[in-house]
């Protein structure tokens, strides 16, 4: 147990215990690193606008042919196609939040492979964590094929729903008994070894708080747990479940920490360049042959790895980065903009085809939207027909 000073006190005559939240001191933001200049507002608001109205017209024009018609005859090739156009899309954000932003994003730890289908495990600092994941996607080439388990709650927002339905994202209601049988189903679809997958996962289940800390603490001191500081204690459930659907297919597992110079950026403050100075992101390789089988053990192997994490978030606060930095480069600035300008010709074409062309366009966004709308209100992703065709033959010859 972590028995910090002051971190604990032991009841007496049946009092309860009192813990003392002993987080990071860069929780509680002051100032911001960077003023919010009226320049910064405008270009962040046009930044974000053209980020989501692209985003918008690439999913009405391009997802039907991808996740449907291709779909049909091969699963594998649906994704493939649809997750490059995802990456090209979503290396905007990495582009907005390097060099537009100017947020340096340092790596330490291990200079990871660019394996192709990995578990990845991280904390969760604030709500925009899994953002930063992308930079880390980005540089192995496989930003498109990055895939998170989320609230059902955000298939609710307009647009955005629909991208997280075609990504195949995996949305969860936060009642285990609902929650499992939704994940093993939706990772039983992605078992083949062709098809690439990084799955990332935030077993702390939310963002980290001051008030959500002291309850952690309060639940490990009555239980026996580490009483952890910078970090919650993991729930174990889900990364479980994931764990055993994947394992055989998996090429790696990646622990990843992460923690912001000067203060915890929310949304806004990313748009606009005004935190963080900069994002740490620390990243350990861990051999599946080294992980449990039982459950039992790999919950307490993950307690452990969450106190290990602690203890890195610790030292960072009093060294201002973690152990063994500078383990991957930067992006490429002419990569960048040659991805921007395609994706903004892309769907400067398509608003072009929309507004002034025939008016059979304008019929083709009001059906996909309506195509689009069903199926991820509905959860439906359609099956390959050519192989369920092929099964249904064999079962023909059988009888």
């Amino acid at each position: 147990m972590n028995d910090s000073s002051g971190s604990q006190r032991q009841h007496v005559n049946g009092e309860h215990k009192q813990l003392h939240f002993l987080g990071s001191p860069t929780l509680n933001n002051g100032p911001k690193h960077r003023p919010l200049t009226p320049m910064r507002r405008f270009r962040g608001i046009v930044c974000v606008g053209t980020i989501l109205s692209t985003s918008f017209l690439l999913i009405v024009y391009i997802a039907p042919v991808t996740t449907f018609i291709v779909r049909l005859f091969s699963v594998h090739y649906s994704r493939k196609i649809t997750s490059f156009l995802f990456g090209m899309w979503l290396s905007l954000w990495p582009f907005l939040f390097e060099k537009i932003n100017s947020t340096k994003v340092v790596f330490s730890g291990e200079n990871v492979p660019p394996a192709k289908r990995v578990l990845l495990f991280a904390n969760h600092r604030t709500e925009v964590d899994w953002m930063y994941l992308w930079n880390l996607a980005f540089r192995k080439g496989q930003l498109g094929y990055i895939k998170y388990i989320l609230k059902s709650s955000l298939m609710k927002i307009p647009v955005l729903s629909w991208a997280f339905h075609l990504f195949e994202f995996i949305p969860v209601e936060r009642k285990w008994e609902i929650d499992e049988r939704i994940i093993q189903n939706r990772l039983s679809k992605f078992k083949n070894p062709r098809d690439p997958l990084w799955l990332a996962v935030f077993p702390e289940g939310t963002d980290y708080t001051e008030e959500k800390c002291i309850k952690s603490q309060e639940y490990a001191a009555e239980h026996g747990l580490p009483v952890l500081e910078n970090v919650l204690l993991p729930k174990t459930k889900g990364f479980i479940t994931c764990l055993q659907e994947l394992r055989s297919s998996l090429d790696a597992v990646y622990d990843v920490t992460m923690a912001y110079k000067h203060g915890q950026p929310d949304f806004l403050d990313n748009v606009y360049g005004i935190d963080p100075s900069e994002v740490h992101i620390h990243i350990r390789t861990v051999e599946l042959k080294n992980i449990p089988t039982s459950e039992d053990e790999v919950a307490d192997w993950m307690i452990e790895r969450f106190r290990q994490k602690d203890q890195l978030l610790s030292d960072f606060t009093i060294q201002g980065h973690f152990p063994e930095g500078g383990a991957e480069g930067d992006i490429s600035t002419l990569k960048c903009l040659a991805n921007f300008f395609a994706i903004v010709s892309l769907t400067g074409t398509f608003l072009y085809f929309t507004l002034f062309s025939s008016v059979w366009f304008k019929i083709y966004v009001v059906v996909s939207c309506a195509y689009l709308t069903f199926v991820t209100y509905y959860s439906i992703h359609p099956t390959e027909l050519v192989s369920s065709l092929s099964a249904k033959k064999d079962l023909y010859k059988m009888l």
